[in-house]
C-alpha cells in the first residue's frame, strides 16, 4: 500500500491559527512508529502540473494562486496567507490525490492514500475553507482523461459539505458525488451533491451508520464505479472542535470498515484523502486517521 505525504511543504500560518498543520507529519511518524508501516510504503509525490489542475480549475485561477495575485479576500476566504510555501503545497496535495489514484488503479484492485487532502471546499474558480485546489475532482478528471477509469465515485465522509467537489462535478455523468455531513455546519450555502445526506446534531454511531448504509448502498448503485475516491474525515467525531456530531473513535473506524467493504465486494480500486479533523486532543485525530489506513492495509492484504 502506497502512502503520499506532503507534510515537508509546511504552511507558515499566523500565530494562533486553528488549522493543525501538524497532525500531517503526526500521522506518518505515528504510522512508522506502530510498525504497520516501512519507509518504502511513503512516496513523495509529484505536483498536480498546471494542465492537471485545469481539469477542474479555471487556468485564470491557477494563474492568480501561482503568481501570488489573490487580492485580500480571496486569502480570507481560503483562509491561508498567499506564500510560495501554500503554492508548492496545494500542488503537491493534489498531486498525491493523483498519484494515489494511479497506484490504486495500477494494481487492479488496489488501495493508495493521500496523508493530506480532501481539500473539496476548492471551486472551479476560488478556493475556501482551508482548500486551494480540489485534489478529488482534479483527481477524478485527470483518472476519465488518462483513460484510467470510466466511471469515478466520490464518497465524502467529512463531516462538512463537499461543496466545491459537488459544484466542479455538477454535470459530469462519468463521476458521481456522495456526500453525508451535518446539516447545520459549514458550508452554510450548501451545493448539490449527486446524493447528499445531512445529519443533525450530536448524531451518532448507530444513526450514522444506518444512514451511511443506506447512503452507499444507493451511491454504489447510481454510479456503477470503477474507481473510488474516500474521503475520510476525522471531524465527525464527538471531540472534534469544528464537528457538530458525536460518532467515537470506534464508530468512526466502523464507518471506514463499512465503505472499504463494499469497495472490496466489487473488486473496486480506492484512494484515500484524510480530509478534516480538528479534535481539542491531536492525537485523537491522529489515531482515527491512523486506524484508516490500518484498516485499509488489513483489508487490502485478505
Amino acid at each position: 500500500m502506497q502512502l503520499f505525504y506532503t507534510d515537508v511543504f509546511v504552511l507558515p500560518l499566523p500565530s494562533g491559527h486553528r488549522f493543525p498543520m501538524e497532525k500531517y507529519a503526526r500521522l506518518r511518524e505515528v504510522l512508522l512508529a506502530g510498525g504497520d508501516f516501512i519507509p518504502d510504503d511513503f512516496r513523495l509525490p509529484d505536483a498536480a502540473s498546471d494542465a492537471e489542475l485545469a481539469l477542474a480549475h479555471d487556468p485564470d485561477y491557477i494563474a492568480r494562486v501561482c503568481c501570488g495575485q489573490l487580492d485580500e479576500s480571496a486569502q480570507k476566504a481560503i483562509g491561508f496567507p498567499w506564500t510560495a510555501q501554500m503554492v508548492e503545497r496545494s500542488r503537491r496535495s493534489a498531486g498525491a490525490t493523483l498519484a494515489a489514484c494511479r497506484a490504486a488503479l495500477a494494481a487492479g484492485d488496489g488501495v493508495a492514500a493521500n496523508l493530506a487532502g480532501g481539500t473539496h471546499h476548492a471551486f472551479a474558480d476560488h478556493g475556501e475553507g482551508f482548500c486551494v485546489f480540489n485534489d478529488a475532482a482534479v483527481a477524478a478528471r485527470a483518472m476519465l482523461a488518462e483513460g484510467r477509469a470510466g466511471r469515478v465515485l466520490i464518497v465524502d465522509c467529512d463531516v462538512h459539505q463537499g461543496n466545491g467537489t459537488a459544484a466542479i462535478l455538477r454535470d459530469d455523468e462519468h463521476c458521481f458525488t456522495f456526500s453525508i455531513h451535518g446539516a447545520r455546519n459549514y458550508p452554510f450555502a450548501k451545493e448539490r451533491s449527486d446524493l447528499d445526506i445531512e445529519l443533525p446534531d450530536r448524531c451518532g454511531d448507530d444513526a450514522y451508520l444506518l444512514q451511511l448504509d443506506h447512503g452507499l448502498d444507493t451511491a454504489f448503485d447510481l454510479a456503477r464505479p470503477d474507481l473510488v475516491i474516500y474521503l475520510a474525515g476525522a471531524d465527525p467525531y464527538v471531540d472534534d472542535r469544528l464537528g457538530r456530531l458525536a460518532l467515537s473513535i470506534d464508530g468512526l473506524r466502523e464507518r471506514d470498515r463499512r465503505v472499504f467493504a463494499r469497495c472490496r465486494q466489487r473488486r473496486l480500486p480506492v484512494a484515500i484523502a484524510m480530509a478534516g479533523g480538528y479534535a481539542r486532543n491531536i492525537d485523537d485525530t491522529v489515531a482515527i486517521h491512523a486506524n484508516t489506513l490500518r484498516l485499509a492495509r488489513a483489508l487490502w492484504r485478505d
